[in-house]
């Protein structure tokens, strides 16, 4: 899963030169700890490198809204707990694994209009970034998966993979100035709008929650919610591409990870997804669960969600470990 712009002006830094980007470092050949995994490639994430504008306003909002979390313990009521809790499932699962996830990035499944530019404005408050650029960061991120041109690969180093890339906006502009693997969405004047009004949602939704419950409401509504899914959905990119196993011949580092399924709402079967990433369904066993999964039945055992894709038998097995690579012939 991978993927945040809560700020549009790296689109601002598409001019900027090869020179004006510091260049990877050397390999360096270190495994991640209790893992196959090999840092082949690492960046200055702090030091040594030019910190650009927009590098420093996201660097600024994750400080603000992990401080904010920190107040969790002084500013606890029950009632902004569950404010926290049922906007993750709202924003979490709803807005970022259903709408942009399965929905916008993979075309895994449809929805009427009314209903996805809903699910969708959830995950807007995921503060996730708009959809333009998450969903294209995505795409690049399958097309590339675990080579140079990955967006968040592990071979940089987990925290890169985790959280690192972020405040790399050189890194970003570097290997993506153009963004044309998401005309579907920029032909959507509803995805334009919120891509150029991005970060006034975040605002009003602060606000909004200050006017219903004061201070209390804003901690637990937007700190703990919003860090809560940052590092869960950011375990997908960085923990599923080091640590678990591997069902399917994917001829990249992504695991099927138990805990960060259960966390993620089923986006933690990750070699599930990588195998057969059109598939709406990502746990695929009775034990994988996969609660988004649950959802999306749900919608279309009412006649709200139709087109959903899985894979046949027949193309699971052509994936499977046991199978040998010449056995079939796509």
């Amino acid at each position: 899963m991978k993927h945040i712009n809560h700020f549009t002006k790296y689109k601002n830094m598409t001019n900027s030169t090869p020179s004006d980007f510091r260049s990877e470092n050397q390999s360096d050949q270190r495994k991640i700890p209790f893992s196959e995994v090999v840092i082949t490639r690492t960046r200055n994430h702090f030091f040594g490198r030019k910190w650009k504008t927009a590098d420093i306003q996201v660097a600024s909002w994750f400080i603000f809204v992990h401080l904010l979390a920190l107040f969790a313990p002084f500013a606890f009521t029950w009632e902004a707990f569950w404010i926290a809790s049922v906007g993750c499932l709202l924003t979490g699962m709803l807005g970022i694994t259903l709408s942009y996830h399965r929905l916008l990035s993979h075309h895994s499944l449809k929805l009427p209009k009314w209903l996805e530019y809903s699910f969708v404005y959830f995950g807007v408050l995921a503060a996730q970034g708009d959809p333009i650029f998450w969903v294209s960061n995505h795409r690049f991120h399958h097309k590339y998966v675990d080579s140079d041109n990955d967006t968040h690969s592990p071979k940089n180093g987990f925290w890169f993979s985790h959280i690192g890339w972020m405040f790399d906006s050189g890194y970003l502009v570097e290997k993506y100035q153009e963004r044309k693997n998401v005309e579907d969405l920029k032909n959507q004047m509803f995805y334009v709008f919120i891509h150029k009004t991005y970060m006034w949602h975040l605002f009003g939704c602060g606000a909004l929650l200050y006017a219903c419950g004061g201070f209390s409401y804003v901690v637990w509504g937007m700190g703990v919610r919003i860090v809560w899914l940052y590092h869960i959905t950011f375990c997908v990119n960085s923990v599923c591409h080091i640590w678990g196993n591997q069902t399917w011949n994917t001829s990249d580092l992504s695991k099927n990870n138990w805990w960060v399924g259960i966390l993620a709402f089923g986006e933690g079967w990750h070699n599930n997804h990588h195998a057969f990433e059109y598939s709406a369904r990502h746990g695929f066993e009775w034990w994988q669960i996969d609660v988004t999964w649950y959802i999306i039945k749900f919608l279309e055992a009412i006649g709200l969600a139709t087109n959903i894709k899985v894979p046949t038998n027949l193309q699971k097995f052509k994936k499977s470990i046991f199978s040998s690579d010449d056995t079939f012939n796509d």
